[in-house]
């Protein structure tokens, strides 16, 4: 992924404070050095890097005074250093629904822009936000194709022109026509451009003269390295950028040519594109952002992503019935999973977890748990309502198991597979319900995650079985890759899985570990789209 690596030698440079009870001079400019040429190794743009490294150097000379944690220090201000590049310190534009707003894509050719306009229609369709999208882009052939396609599987009307050569034209046309319409969010994606393109440029200054635009964005591909800082002050030269998209962070480019253009743009990144699908549009904030990048997860990200998708109402009723000592059926752990799915690839998921666990446990198995979690599924609706219910006995009646596994077109192993994975689900939910970690439902876990992520982890681990840890070959090259991913110590990382760190990889390790990516949105619709030809 785009700025793993980077990630990595950040967090590899950081650990060294903690790794010493003395931080000496020699220490500290060592780990800056580090950092820095880190950040240039990703292409970071070098004069960036040596703002920042003046910025961490000032911050210690400043607030290093005898009896201060040093190490802490120099960690918070390259930390903070880091969030700094990443945020100007001002609010992107926000949507009001029964206002329209005119958002203009800006960006360069292959930046991905039109794919990212499907998917910024996409997030706010789901926010309940009346959407059109407007293809001003008559330079690529193609381009009123894919944006037509884009629309229809997102089920949003369009508009654009097979004959109309004027970009100012259909923008303006387009734009009026989803005014009168009162749509809320009004799209216009234009053609991609490059600096040295001077009429292109002078184009999309008509456009914005034209449509007047709420918000413009400025899209930019992750990979494209040095030339992105000097790109983006073109663009901002030209139209006033309002904020900025990240596109294709899945890849395994070096990444930080993309955040050089942020601070070049001087405009707050909003989202950020992990994915091929609709789905894979991803809200920024420089804080989180950096922690994840470190290892350090996103607990605030995860509970908006769980409050977001999680049937509030269904979950804590479960959570109510559980604590009160009634059984958790396999019908509960189909409604889990069901919910699973629509948070994303579990990877994903994991990678918000803190102090490297999610990395740890999304990395546990070498399968797809997309299609692990896809499988038990298709085998419980093969399933009888009794079966679900847990009112029927498969080791009893041996030929349920033959039956259901030929009704999902699996093989009686597989049917094997899910129900131990039942019963390991099962066993760790009641003990979570006997701990009390499930008291007060699903928001009072939410808030016990956000305000002690480590004494919640600690709760849920006590709920594992320890002796499920030799199923998976041992602690040792765990505790390894943790140390490898985070920089903490192995007795530490031990000390805060529970002393083993079994139960949940091993169960995760039964879902395939690594995530798949997320269904894309299914094409057709019964909604009217409009076009003009």
């Amino acid at each position: 992924m785009v700025l793993h690596e980077l990630g990595l030698k950040l967090a590899g440079a950081l650990s060294k404070l903690n790794q010493t009870s003395s931080v000496d001079d020699e220490l500290i400019n060592g780990v800056v050095k580090e950092i820095v040429g880190a950040l240039l190794a990703a292409d970071v743009n070098v004069k960036l890097v040596g703002q920042l490294r003046k910025q961490v150097t000032d911050r210690i000379k400043l607030e290093g005074a005898e009896g201060v944690n040093m190490g802490r220090l120099v960690e918070r201000a390259v930390i903070e250093s880091l969030v700094g590049l990443l945020d100007p310190g001002h609010e992107p534009f926000k949507m009001k629904k029964g206002k329209p707003s005119v958002v203009m894509f800006v960006g360069l050719q292959g930046a991905g822009k039109t794919t990212t306009v499907g998917k910024y229609a996409h997030f706010y369709k789901k926010k309940k936000f009346s959407v059109g999208m407007v293809c001003a882009d008559t330079f690529r052939a193609g381009a009123f194709d894919q944006l037509k396609q884009n629309a229809i599987r997102v089920h949003v009307p369009y508009y654009g022109d097979y004959t109309e050569t004027d970009p100012v034209a259909i923008a303006k046309q387009g734009v009026d026509f989803f005014r009168s319409e009162r749509t809320d969010v009004i799209i216009v994606d234009t053609s991609g451009r490059h600096k040295q393109e001077a009429a292109l440029f002078e184009e999309m200054e008509a456009v914005a003269a034209a449509i007047q635009p709420d918000e413009v964005i400025f899209v930019m591909d992750s990979s494209i390295g040095q030339a992105a800082y000097a790109q983006a002050e073109a663009f901002k030269a030209s139209v006033p950028v309002g904020s900025c998209i990240i596109t294709k962070l899945d890849g395994h480019a070096k990444g930080g040519g993309a955040l050089s253009a942020v601070a070049a743009t001087g405009s707050p990144i909003t989202f950020v594109g992990v994915g091929e699908h609709f789905e894979d549009l991803e809200r920024f904030e420089a804080p989180s952002f950096i922690s994840k990048m470190l290892g350090r997860g996103d607990v605030k990200g995860l509970m908006e992503k769980l409050t977001d998708t999680i049937d509030k109402d269904a979950q804590e009723a479960m959570m109510e019935r559980i604590s009160k000592g009634k059984n958790f059926s396999l019908r509960d752990m189909y409604d889990q999973f069901a919910q699973i799915q629509q948070l994303g690839p579990l990877d994903k998921v994991m990678g918000m977890l803190p102090g490297g666990m999610g990395q740890m446990l999304g990395g546990m198995g070498g399968g797809d748990s997309g299609d692990r979690i896809k499988k038990f599924l298709c085998i419980m609706d093969s399933m009888t309502t009794a079966e679900l219910d847990g009112k029927a006995n498969f080791d009893k009646e041996p030929t349920r198991k033959v039956r259901v596994a030929q009704g999902a077109g699996v093989s009686p192993m597989d049917v094997d597979m899910l129900l131990k994975a039942y019963k390991q689900f099962a066993g760790v939910v009641q003990k979570m319900g006997k701990s009390g970690l499930m008291k007060g439902g699903d928001a009072h876990l939410q808030q016990q995650l956000a305000r002690n992520p480590g004494a919640v982890m600690q709760q849920l681990q006590k709920s594992f079985d320890p002796k499920m840890l030799q199923q998976m070959g041992g602690a040792g090259g765990m505790m390894n890759m943790m140390k490898q991913m985070t920089g903490m110590d192995p007795s530490a990382l031990q000390g805060m899985m529970g002393g083993a760190g079994g139960g949940l990889g091993n169960l995760m390790n039964m879902f395939g570990g690594g995530g798949a990516g997320a269904a894309g949105a299914g094409a057709g619709g019964k909604k009217t789209v409009r076009v003009r030809r």
